[in-house]
């Protein structure tokens, strides 16, 4: 089966949001705190549910797991602005050059953990790191689920597609 999936951008940058969350709950959270199992279930949920939604034969699932990888990296965003407030940490503007920086890197070709590793060593520049590139990759998957919703409701799904192949059969024989 074909792995195209890791090639999607909003893939690789779940990819890059798990590694970093990783280190983050690491330096920053009580290992004892259920915040850090929450934060790094929630990273790998938004990453892996990718991939089994794209593994999935059909539209319907893949739109299921999308939908719950979103949901997923709404949950870590909540985590990150929760943290930044808690610490009385400042929260970067959408439109700031700090925010504008960090957006930037995601069209780097080669765009991978050790692009965004160095904003990991101060707190308040970490959890805005992974504000942004949370927000963006949600943008991204918000798209792919309105695409995937359109094209569901034009050529119908797994099943109903079956059904439709064997009905065109039986007419056939």
């Amino acid at each position: 089966m074909t792995q195209g999936y890791k090639d999607l951008p909003f893939y690789k940058q779940t990819e890059i949001i798990y590694d970093f969350t990783v280190e983050f709950v690491k330096r920053y959270i009580d290992y004892k705190s259920r915040t850090k199992d929450q934060m790094e279930q929630a990273a790998r949920s938004g990453k892996q549910n990718i991939a089994e939604g794209y593994l999935q034969k059909s539209l319907e699932g893949r739109i299921k797991l999308l939908g719950v990888s979103r949901g997923s990296l709404e949950e870590l965003l909540n985590d990150y602005q929760d943290y930044s407030r808690q610490h009385e940490l400042k929260i970067w503007e959408k439109d700031s050059a700090e925010s504008k920086k960090v957006r930037a890197l995601v069209y780097n070709n080669y765009n991978n953990y050790k692009n965004y590793k160095y904003y990991i060593e101060n707190p308040e520049n970490a959890s805005n790191i992974m504000i942004c590139l949370i927000n963006q990759t949600n943008r991204l998957l918000d798209q792919k689920l309105r695409w995937l919703e359109e094209k569901f409701v034009n050529e119908g799904g797994f099943r109903e597609n079956l059904f439709r192949k064997r009905i065109e059969r039986r007419q056939v024989l």
